[in-house]
Order: C-alpha cells, then structure tokens, then sequence
C-alpha cells in the first residue's frame, strides 16, 4: 500500500508499506476537478502536479489528517 506523508518543508512523500504492517491512514478520494486539474499518482511519483489546481485538495486532506493525529493519508 502507498500512502502520503507530508514532509517538514510541506511537499508530500509517498512511501509503501507491504504486508498488514500498516499505519492508520486518512482515506483522500472524490475528484473535484476537471480531469486535467487532478493530480495524479503518476504526477505524485513525478513530483509533479503542484501547479494543478486540485493540488490543493491534497494540501487539506494532509492538513487535516494531521490535526486529526494522522501521519499518513
């Protein structure tokens, strides 16, 4: 499983996890953009897509995955 992590200067970092050693996570779904606004995994392994504007869906759910005390989402 690949999940974000947000790094200390606010970009995101996926890491994987294998096997059922896996953390709590926040669960990021729903598109909300036009379909060449959305960011996409390939644009996340990239480290591309933050000059998309669903970039900033991603900024609020890491925002507030870690207000709810997640790491990962």
């Amino acid at each position: 499983m690949r999940l974000l992590n947000v790094n200390v200067d606010g970009s995101f970092i996926l890491t994987t996890f294998i096997g059922n050693r896996v953390p709590s996570y926040a669960i990021l779904s729903h598109t909300w953009e036009v379909n060449n606004q959305e960011v996409t995994f390939q644009d996340l392994k990239k480290g591309i897509g933050s000059s998309k504007s669903g970039y900033r869906k991603i900024q609020f759910c890491g925002d507030q995955a870690q207000r709810d005390g997640l790491k990962y989402f």
